[in-house]
């Protein structure tokens, strides 16, 4: 009996201590945030201005996990940054980022290349970030996010020391909403694609909010050596090379898109190698007046344009090219192609704006502002259960003595 009391006080000990974690983590401000701001202007945002064919495409993976030093658990990756590196290579990727959890990895061969990203995030629900050009890694992270000012409040204080971030797989996030992602801003650019879905529907809801954003694709690779794990998502890129003052501006001014790729061959590496070598591209993507166009290299089984609260704004099937003209009340429109061979092509979109006061769309929407009030009470409630839980795990201890 003595020792079933024990395991017993023992792991209360643990629960509560564990509590008292989530607890401390929890401090922080309470925002109100602005109802829906819809992109509006006598202009419309073209991200692929700066397009040049002749210039080409290159390839890129910027979510990519490796093995880094330490013991486990810090290793979730069994393999170093320099044969991940190559693997990606072999299949046709110009630029790879590592983007380790909590930690600046190194480039393996060549500093010119060195790109300063890290994921943020320890949380229990997965909300995580990839954090840009900071000098070093934030490690403060509240362990249960669940309301939209805790993930405000990080978005807001990873900004303060990074050029600009990624928000990652929103649709994997425990306790996410379509209410978060309407309220949620101070990111750049919006993960795309899931495993079973193409609709990228919780990117519309943030854009029909207000809060524009571009769209990378990547694999969030953690296996190389598993077929079925590299080389299913992508992006290309207008950028001359893969250093991060060409890639950080290529990257916050739009022109690229993301693509999807089955895993060709299904275990066969010859054909998946090949294949990646030959996948459908945009030949030219942009804007002519009012009209948003697209040409593809070879014919898709459809291309869709998708606005407002996720509506599809128009759909044609069979075909190599599609223009879409912005109607008055289209505060934005973005494509998404559907190969036969199930490839998909997802463009950023383009926007209505103010081009003589704005650089792009919302730039001077109002954004969520800190409300003292609730903050306080929000706080000393949080203080009064850490307060509670730190008496209970004393009192559990001098029971036991």
């Amino acid at each position: 009996m003595k020792i079933l009391r024990f395991i017993g006080k023992l792991l209360t000990a643990v629960a509560l201590a564990f509590l008292l974690a989530l607890a401390v983590t929890g401090f922080g401000p309470i925002y109100r945030f602005p109802g829906p701001q819809p992109f509006t202007g006598k202009d419309i945002f073209n991200p692929y201005a700066a397009l040049d064919t002749t210039q080409g495409w290159k390839r890129a993976n910027f979510h990519t996990h490796t093995r880094v030093s330490g013991p486990w658990p810090m290793n979730e990756c069994p393999r170093w940054p320099d044969y991940t590196d190559s693997v990606y290579r072999v299949l046709g990727y110009d630029i790879v980022t590592f983007s380790n959890h909590n930690e600046i990895t190194t480039h393996p061969y060549d500093t010119a290349l060195q790109v300063n990203v890290y994921e943020h995030g320890y949380n229990i629900p997965k909300f995580h970030k990839l954090v840009f050009g900071s000098p070093k890694v934030i490690h403060w992270d509240p362990l249960l996010p669940l309301l939209a000012s805790q993930k405000q409040f990080q978005l807001d204080y990873l900004g303060r020391s990074s050029d600009f971030i990624q928000m990652n797989h929103p649709y994997r996030v425990l306790f996410n909403s379509k209410r978060h992602m309407e309220r949620l801003s101070g990111y750049q650019i919006m993960e795309l694609d899931t495993s079973i879905s193409t609709e990228n529907e919780y990117w519309d809801w943030a854009l029909s909010w207000g809060h524009y954003s571009f769209g990378l694709a990547n694999d969030d690779l953690h296996y190389p050596d598993k077929h079925w794990k590299i080389a299913i998502r992508c992006n290309f890129l207008q950028v001359p090379s893969g250093r991060y003052e060409d890639l950080k501006k290529t990257l916050l001014t739009g022109c690229y898109y993301a693509m999807r790729v089955p895993d060709y061959g299904n275990g066969d590496w010859e054909e998946k190698i090949a294949r990646n070598h030959c996948l459908p591209q945009v030949t030219w993507i942009g804007l002519e007046g009012d009209t948003a166009c697209i040409r593809l290299s070879e014919k898709a089984d459809s291309i869709r344009v998708n606005g407002q609260d996720h509506a599809t704004l128009a759909l044609v099937q069979d075909t190599d090219h599609m223009a879409y003209t912005f109607k008055a009340d289209d505060p934005f429109a973005r494509f998404t192609a559907f190969f036969p061979g199930g490839e998909v092509i997802y463009s950023n979109p383009f926007a209505r704006y103010d081009a003589s006061a704005e650089d792009f769309p919302g730039q001077h929407h109002a954004t969520p502002t800190v409300s003292w009030l609730l903050t306080i009470l929000y706080n000393l409630l949080v203080l009064a259960l850490v307060i509670a839980l730190v008496r209970a795990i004393v009192s559990l201890f001098r029971r036991r003595r």
